[in-house]
């Protein structure tokens, strides 16, 4: 492979300064303002304390059926005697609309399909906010997009505090103490430590969001002192920024009580009858969030009933959730959209640009039934390459090659070059939603500097110059470039794309990349998988390219920042290694990691904002990642819901169905309607059909 070369700037050319009018178009510059958006919401910002607390309060409530149908009847304890010692309070005045009474469901429409609840060993639950009503984590996040950037750091959650050592390596975590799982068994350390030995350190494992090891830092430990505490060893000195990898959905521990007996260390099942030990027909599975899995029909529906020991309240000791059911549809995710702007769904993310329009002149209507509130755009696309050059993914020599001009400076120009976004964007909506996205961070998130931002602009005449300094020309004159003699065969340089099959906007986009790839003689094929597919696709490295919307480190910075770059073997999304090997770096790489290494382990806030300026000028200097388009997204909710905060992003920290904090969302009762599939009813035993 050729030495890369790094991009020249004209001589005194500094990003901050405005790049001369007379610029050739194929000349780096910054990219353009975006179009104002008028319909932006607003967030209102609250102290960080001013969330939650965990306090004994002197009595507690629930449901007047609970009591009557189940604790009378003997069939659960008193609810003093489900909860912990302490637990989590949500103040009333961080609360919209504040106290919410009991009642109603709220109905989600989803275009994934379960493949069972072992979350814990990589088994999606149709995502659409199914996993986050299931899961709880030491720490919360999403909530945080109400909160200052100075006063930022992750909610407490089943971890309610924690303490630095004198010389910032361990971290000593108390865990919430008293709280049970849905089926009434304890939680306790055991549980975080099976989730870390037996899935996240187990080599064999991988969790649903792709939590290794390295998330939490390379060579941090994690011990349990006793059943309520935990204790973290890292390498660096307060690496504060591992309490957001502890969050959704990278520290979410599972019932170890009921996932243990199925793990192979502690049975004779290999590692696929562990993952597919329960079943999206298992019923009932143990959870610690707010709803429990109590009907699953193929194709239709699947229904989460209020969780009977959830370990949450308002400051009057009602015992939450408010809502007693969760319902989700399984459509596709288009459908969520129409159903939530038609009434006959409550909630949707609108993500989908295709969908804007309509959704805009359906909620302006008077008798709309639904609400609709855009945010600031977080919503980005990305092209990935494929770094990997040392055998990740066991690449025929056709890969390898291409591989090989993946981590040419210039080949990697030719393509961001090549790429006319503006029609990218408005082949998925027309008017001020799309803007011009190069590559690194997404706009909406305060890290983002634009004058730190490196953007080739569309010229394609300049792409086909840098494709010819990449050593690539069409020798057999059929319109694409070929191999070098010698190089696999010499043949077409042709392009595999990993795409989800699931989203319209990433088909479209990708359909969009092959067109306007074809114009610069590269020739693209698409390997259109469902998301699940397409996860285990991607992990294990059997792809050339691939179409990825942004994800936390992009939109955040401050959540998964070490899958900013390959700081370790597994943590970036397209440059890891193979098993029992070392990641390839190339020379701009190691000062990512570098620069990574660095955010994580200083505590100075003008320093990381410095950090990351210089993260996102080499980044897009040297096309680490090559941007699409980005846009907002819009929450839809049905106007019959209290205690949504005002300017809820549907991504940022999380997405909107965390950070609303649906537990707190509540139905007025003279807005109620009879939604709910299972009315006074609550889960039964783990693996029974349907509700107790």
């Amino acid at each position: 492979m050729r030495t890369l070369r790094r991009i020249g700037f004209a001589a005194g050319l500094a990003l901050s300064v405005a790049i001369p009018a007379h610029a050739f178009a194929s000349e780096p510059t910054i990219p353009p303002e975006p179009a104002t958006f008028p319909a932006e919401g607003k967030i209102h910002y609250v102290a960080r304390d001013s969330i939650l607390e965990f306090k004994a309060l002197p009595e507690y409530h629930e449901p007047d059926w609970v009591t009557e149908k189940f604790v009378k009847a003997g069939k659960l304890p008193p609810v003093k005697d489900r909860l912990p010692k302490e637990p989590l309070v949500f103040k009333t005045g961080n609360m919209p609309d504040g106290v919410g009474v009991y009642g109603d469901t709220m109905r989600h429409v989803i275009g994934g399909r379960p493949e069972g609840w072992n979350y814990g060993a990589g088994q999606t639950q149709g995502w659409g906010g199914i996993d986050i009503g299931l899961s709880e984590c030491l720490t919360r996040t999403a909530p945080l997009f109400q909160v200052e950037a100075k006063d930022t750091e992750p909610l407490p959650n089943l971890a309610k505090s924690w303490d630095w050592s004198a010389d910032g390596h361990k971290l000593t975590m108390h865990l919430i103490e008293g709280a049970k799982w849905s089926d009434g068994a304890p939680f306790n350390a055991d549980d975080v430590m099976f989730y870390w030995d037996d899935e996240v350190v187990d080599p064999n494992v991988s969790p649903l969001n792709g939590a290794t090891p390295e998330t939490f830092g390379v060579g941090t430990t994690l011990k349990k002192v006793d059943d309520y505490t935990v204790e973290w060893t890292f390498k660096e000195a307060f690496p504060r920024q591992y309490l957001y990898a502890m969050a959704y959905g990278t520290f979410c521990p599972g019932p170890s009580h009921i996932l243990k007996p199925q793990h192979p260390k502690y049975s004779k099942n290999t590692y696929d009858q562990f993952k597919n030990a329960f079943p999206p027909e298992f019923m009932n599975m143990p959870v610690m969030g707010a709803w429990v899995p109590v009907e699953y029909r193929p194709d239709d529906i699947i229904v989460m009933r209020r969780n009977p020991y959830y370990w949450k309240v308002d400051e009057k000791g009602n015992q939450l959730p408010y809502l007693n059911e969760l319902q989700y549809k399984l459509s596709t995710w288009a459908d969520r959209d129409v159903q939530a702007v038609a009434g006959s769904g409550d909630f949707s993310n609108l993500e989908q640009p295709e969908n804007f329009v309509a959704s805009l002149k359906r909620a302006a209507e008077k008798n709309a039934p639904a609400r609709l509130a855009f945010g600031p755009r977080l919503i980005g696309y990305n092209l990935r390459l494929n770094f990997s050059a040392n055998g990740w993914g066991n690449p025929d020599e056709r890969g390898q090659a291409l591989r090989e001009l993946n981590r040419n400076e210039d080949f990697r120009k030719a393509v961001t070059m090549a790429l006319n976004r503006k029609a990218l964007g408005e082949s998925l909506v027309k008017g001020p939603f799309t803007a011009i996205y190069p590559g690194g961070f997404s706009s909406g998130t305060s890290f983002y500097d634009r004058k730190s931002t490196v953007y080739y602009p569309f010229d394609l005449e300049g792409a086909k110059a840098e494709l010819a300094k990449a050593g690539l020309k069409d020798t057999d004159g059929d319109g694409f470039v070929n191999f070098p003699a010698g190089t696999a065969g010499g043949k077409n340089v042709e392009i595999v794309m990993l795409v989800n099959n699931d989203y319209t906007t990433d088909k479209s986009l990708a359909e969009g990349v092959v067109a306007q790839m074809e114009k610069l003689g590269l020739r693209v094929v698409l390997n259109g998988v469902n998301g699940t597919q397409r996860d285990a696709t991607q992990y294990s490295g059997r792809f050339d390219w691939l179409i990825r919307r942004n994800e936390t480190e992009l939109t955040s910075v401050v959540q998964n920042t070490e899958q900013l770059a390959p700081v370790g073997p597994k943590t970036s999304w397209n440059h890891r290694a193979p098993e029992s090997g070392e990641v390839d770096l190339m020379p701009f790489e190691k000062d990512l990691v570098d620069i990574v290494n660095k955010f994580v382990s200083t505590q100075d806030n003008d320093q990381r904002a410095g950090l990351m300026r210089d993260f996102q000028k080499i980044s897009t200097e040297h096309v680490y990642n090559v941007g699409l388009t980005e846009y907002p997204g819009a929450l839809i909710i049905n106007k019959r819901f209290s205690n949504i905060p005002q300017g809820t992003p549907i991504y940022m920290f999380n997405w909107a169905e965390d950070s609303i904090i649906r537990e707190r969302v509540f139905v007025a009762a003279d807005k109620q309607a009879k939604y709910e599939l299972y009315p006074e009813e609550l889960p039964g035993k783990p693996g029974d059909k349907g509700p107790m």
